[in-house]
């Protein structure tokens, strides 16, 4: 998964374009982006749009709210066309476990809906191992605007200041064995270059896959997380000549050794 493009979810008008466009997954959000006084209208419009849609040809995937709103988010949306649960404000593997537990209710229904944690303030961060074990997580997602509010960061223009957070994600979701994290969205929709630069910055950290906010950004984080045809046939050439060595002494065509971390780095690649 490259992309996942947000859409309110007081906005039916705009889910069907959504999932008619190139993002490999539609976040529907009843989070942050729905008023307050909106949040039942939108998630009886959800629920009864997941009732319709003829998936799972697409990924669907829902942010619900923290609390006792999030319950109820939860119980429409538990629904077969819904790949992943988006859990806002995350902060300990029990809330992760209690929301396992409500899906768990709900049976064969929410049987194959995992979960995906956004890590939104100082705690969070610090309990991401713990997080990214917990029941059904899929992936973990840094929620950067919150995480800034949180612990006073102003980050400079190469955002700097959140290479820890950022690094820490990654490798507490390489700790936990799960699919590497979300990257966080760029709230500057308008300026694309800015979006290139800062999506291959992250895609040499480790994230696999970026979250988006407008329809104009995922061509190209689509783009960036997708490895090119030379990328490709360099890793299957250098798979074959590791695997026809048997374990002797392998190079590259370039000369340089290869060794088991390169090949993995090539398997994944492949993935």
């Amino acid at each position: 998964m490259r992309s996942a493009l947000y859409v309110p979810g007081n906005r039916p008008d705009l889910f069907d374009k959504a999932v008619a466009g190139p993002a490999d997954v539609i976040l529907i959000d009843l989070e942050d982006s729905v008023p307050l006084a909106d949040k039942e209208s939108a998630r009886a419009e959800v629920g009864d749009w997941l009732r319709g849609f003829p998936g799972p040809a697409r990924g669907i995937w829902v942010r619900i709210n923290p609390g006792e709103l999030g319950r109820a988010d939860l119980n429409a949306v538990a629904q077969p066309a819904v790949t992943a649960i988006c859990l806002a404000k995350t902060e300990s593997a029990q809330q992760v476990r209690q929301i396992s537990t409500l899906l768990d209710e709900h049976g064969r229904r929410a049987a194959e809906i995992r979960l995906c944690a956004l890590l939104e303030s100082a705690a969070a961060l610090f309990a991401a191992r713990e997080i990214a074990a917990a029941p059904r997580i899929a992936r973990l997602q840094l929620g950067e605007a919150d995480l800034r509010a949180d612990a006073g960061i102003s980050p400079g223009p190469d955002e700097r200041e959140m290479l820890y957070a950022r690094s820490h994600v990654v490798l507490a979701s390489a700790a936990a064995g799960i699919d590497a994290p979300l990257a966080p969205v760029s709230t500057d929709f308008t300026d694309l270059a800015a979006l290139r630069h800062s999506t291959k910055a992250l895609a040499r950290l480790g994230f696999r896959g970026r979250a988006c906010i407008h329809p104009n950004q995922v061509p190209i984080v689509n783009e960036i997380f997708t490895p090119s045809a030379t990328e490709l046939a360099r890793a299957r050439a250098v798979i074959e000549r590791f695997e026809a060595a048997q374990g002797g002494v392998v190079l590259d065509a370039e000369g340089r050794m290869v060794d088991l971390a390169v090949i993995r780095q090539a398997r994944r690649l492949l993935r």
